[in-house]
């Protein structure tokens, strides 16, 4: 008896680990790797020493305040404007550097002719909130996956609540609940583009509000969000409204949405997975935001590995405030010349559809950083097993906020022939991060007088 409910145990750690969930009797971070945090390994977890090449190198606390001169109001001040590219990658050299490459980026130097990759030194800039580091020693050990990987256990303050993965799901986890300042209202601008490069702005107020930061969060929440859509008039009003649960077995998405025409807030059950984002003319799904967003149940989560590659990081020229949209914004792709490139450590996750699920992707890439664990690049393919849209996250150090987050995304709909930018603040208001939020300024009233 006993040997057979072993072998049945040894089976069910089999069967879960091919499919990205870890067995729910293995609870938490081993002692020995919680021990690494801050030593070998950085508070979040990645690696701190630099690769043997000497092409990445150490962590060394990272970007942890603004330099000096910096004034919201004039933009982000680049401290890396001496750096000048290593080399750059076209369509006519893209397979030198094939193993460094994408496969979507492989895809967009092969189609466009004007699309190119600037390489420069790899900075590692990314510097977290005290707090968060703390709560990631803290509670590693204890936290743990919800049946079939789709919510998490035992979580109080943490938000890396995986800092040595074990599986891919772990990996898309911390992606979800990293930390992005504790709280935000950011003012930003997005782009559905036409093929011949013409667009009408889409501008939008975000507030966020991560649970952590709050002294006694409501239970099962990971984060509050308010999106309020305010440009151009025929769309002005439109506002939805998420409370993100921390636990999505025992709980879905919370979601409302208010129009202004009909003057009524409603619940809006939909306002996830595939369904189309607002104000994006179709060319993204709810949880294409932000490289990804919500609940992980529709996928086996396979965890390929750490590689180097090529991916967007520290882009503070694309936020300068002296740029306009029509600067960036340029037939087929943006602009090049703005984007920044490095090489980084990063973990590949593939996401494959399950059996009986419903998704219009069949598949999903996605390339983690290892120092944040902020989604960097995805690759979405579609039933048939074709790549269908590429997503490129501008990735920068937000010193005033303490966290990586996008200076700019792009999703490229290679079937379509367009694409969607998102995330766009040059002419906006500036960030604010770490407002005085809080739940209140969440709720069903708060996203009527938001609409108003």
């Amino acid at each position: 008896m006993k040997l057979l409910f072993k072998g049945r145990m040894i089976a069910l750690a089999v069967a879960l680990a091919a499919s990205g969930v870890s067995a729910p009797t293995w609870a938490g971070t081993a002692a020995a790797d919680v021990a690494r945090l801050g030593q070998d390994l950085t508070p979040t977890g990645a690696e701190k020493a630099g690769n043997k090449e000497g092409t990445i190198p150490s962590w060394e606390g990272g970007i942890s305040k603004p330099p000096a001169g910096f004034d919201p109001s004039k933009g982000y001040v680049d401290p890396y404007a001496a750096d000048k590219p290593l080399y750059t990658i076209t369509g006519a050299n893209a397979a030198q550097y094939k193993d460094k490459l994408t496969q979507g980026q492989q895809e967009l130097l092969k189609r466009f002719p004007t699309y190119k990759i600037n390489v420069y030194p790899t900075q590692r800039s990314y510097a977290g909130r005290p707090e968060v580091y703390a709560a990631a020693k803290a509670e590693a050990a204890t936290v743990d996956l919800a049946a079939g990987g789709n919510g998490l256990l035992n979580v109080k303050k943490t938000q890396i609540p995986f800092p040595v993965p074990k599986s891919g799901v772990e990996v898309v986890w911390n992606h979800i609940m990293r930390d992005l300042g504790g709280s935000l209202v950011r003012f930003s601008a997005s782009f559905p583009v036409q093929t011949n490069g013409s667009f009408t702005p889409v501008t939008r107020k975000t507030l966020l509000l991560f649970t952590a930061s709050l002294d006694n969060p409501e239970p099962n929440r990971v984060f509050y969000y308010m999106d309020q859509l305010t440009g151009p008039a025929n769309v002005a009003g439109e506002a939805t409204l998420v409370h993100e649960p921390i636990d999505q077995v025992k709980e879905s998405r919370l979601a409302w949405s208010y129009n202004p025409g009909a003057r009524r807030v409603v619940r809006a059950p939909d306002l996830a997975y595939d369904s189309p984002g607002i104000g994006v003319d179709g060319l993204r799904t709810n949880d294409d935001f932000n490289g990804y967003n919500g609940s992980p149940d529709r996928y086996n989560w396979k965890l390929i590995g750490k590689k180097e590659m090529i991916v967007p990081y520290n882009n503070y020229k694309m936020t300068n405030k002296s740029l306009k949209y029509a600067d960036i914004i340029k037939p087929g792709h943006i602009n090049p010349d703005l984007a920044r490139y490095e090489l980084h450590r990063v973990w590949v996750v593939e996401g494959t559809l399950k059996p009986g699920s419903r998704h219009i992707y069949g598949k999903r890439v996605f390339y983690i950083d290892e120092d944040s664990w902020s989604i960097l690049h995805s690759d979405q393919f579609d039933g048939r097993g074709e790549l269908w849209r590429v997503r490129e996250v501008f990735a920068m150090q937000f010193y005033d906020g303490l966290g990586i987050g996008p200076a700019g995304e792009v999703l490229y709909d290679l079937q379509a022939r367009r694409y969607l930018a998102e995330s766009f603040t040059n002419q906006e208001k500036p960030i604010k991060f770490g407002e005085k939020l809080k739940a209140s300024d969440f709720s069903t009233d708060a996203l009527r007088r938001a609409g108003n």
